[in-house]
């Protein structure tokens, strides 16, 4: 790309004019106009960027939860690798690649091995269809959030299949927690995206961020749209298994859930998954809630608003996910664990009800138009 397209690419996004273009559709353009090696460096520099997008996210993400979990308990955390630690993790990756890699004698050794890589290929799925900002998507689908539903709900196939295959009663019994508890919370989220699938008329993802360019659907939709903001964050936050839903990992009854029986590069891979889904929900959060790379404006303050401008949209995409991102290590190191009854009660009894109340709710303001503000269909 030429430095006068970069340019009229930053003077369009600073006047809010922007067209959302993806990888897909420059590769495609590059094919039609007969420039094959210029495809072929989209389609190289995708798949470099998603897989520096991995890494580097479940490094930085593994680090700062450390961090964050030594300041909530009055620690220092990792302080000797690197300054302040920043090497730690990578030493820790280090280790990980290094170590024995043991498959139980008994186990499935076909499914043990393929197991680790389904919950990594849901996850990498889910990151390529991501508006990190108007020049910054891999590709677009018109069912985007269609698509991201069905890939992390297949994600849990990973998880099933490493407690079955490890030929261990209590992996299985992590696995099948797991899968009660991820199939069970993924129903109030749908629930939650079905909301903002209403207001924003569409199902592609970058067509949404485009739809609250008049303000963000957590405030604009009347109501509804902070309840399901809630319901999606707790919902999602149960889906990675996190504190305080962390049942299919509790160490005291199981050891390490799923992945009892995994060790080095593998082990490394589902707890690699794990961090990298945190991303990907904080990611989808800010995407459907909080106007993705939209920048933040109030009313007519033209100054302001112009100033919010001049911040580039990916930064927008980055700090809005920060945000919900530490919100969730936030409950991880405030909430105790749920028991088993607890976790379920909570889904089926509270935040299932509350979704399909509250998704009824946000058709019948859509459909007799009682919001303040207009709803913009791309």
């Amino acid at each position: 790309m030429t430095a006068t397209s970069l340019t009229y690419f930053a003077i369009a996004a600073a006047q809010g004019a922007f067209k959302n273009v993806t990888v897909s559709e420059r590769t495609a353009q590059a094919f039609a106009d007969g420039s094959w090696i210029l495809a072929i460096v989209y389609i190289v520099v995708a798949l470099g960027g998603l897989a520096a997008l991995v890494t580097l996210s479940g490094l930085v993400l593994i680090y700062v939860e450390r961090k964050l979990a030594a300041h909530f308990q009055c620690r220092l955390g990792p302080m000797r690798v690197g300054w302040h630690g920043i090497f730690q993790t990578v030493a820790d990756a280090v280790k990980l690649l290094l170590k024995e890699d043991v498959i139980p004698e008994k186990a499935d050794k076909a499914m043990h091995l393929l197991a680790p890589f389904l919950s990594m290929m849901a996850t990498v799925m889910v990151l390529g269809v991501l508006p990190y900002s108007p020049i910054l998507q891999i590709t677009d689908i018109n069912i985007g959030v269609l698509f991201v539903t069905a890939v992390s709900g297949f994600g849990v196939m990973g998880i099933l299949l490493g407690g079955w295959s490890s030929n261990n009663k209590w992996s299985m019994v992590g696995a099948m927690r797991a899968g009660a508890q991820i199939i069970s919370y993924e129903i109030s989220a749908t629930l939650a995206l079905l909301v903002v699938v209403l207001f924003s008329g569409s199902l592609s993802l970058a067509e949404i961020v485009q739809s609250q360019d008049a303000g963000w659907w957590i405030w604009r939709a009347n109501g509804v749209g902070f309840v399901s903001f809630i319901i999606f964050v707790i919902a999602v936050t149960a889906e990675i298994n996190r504190t305080p839903f962390d049942i299919p990992e509790g160490e005291s009854e199981l050891a390490a859930g799923f992945h009892t029986e995994y060790s080095g590069l593998r082990f490394s891979f589902f707890f690699l998954a794990e961090f990298i889904n945190m991303f990907v929900v904080s990611g989808m959060t800010a995407t459907l809630f909080l106007g993705g790379w939209m920048p933040f404006h109030i009313g007519a303050w033209a100054g302001f608003n112009g100033f919010m401008d001049l911040i580039p949209p990916v930064l927008w995409f980055t700090g809005k996910t920060s945000v919900v991102i530490f919100l969730i290590m936030w409950f991880r190191w405030t909430f105790p664990r749920l028991r088993v009854d607890q976790l379920m009660y909570l889904e089926w009894k509270v935040l299932l009800p509350i979704g399909f109340v509250n998704l009824f709710a946000a058709a019948v303001v859509v459909l007799y138009n009682l919001y303040p503000f207009p709803i913009l269909v791309p």
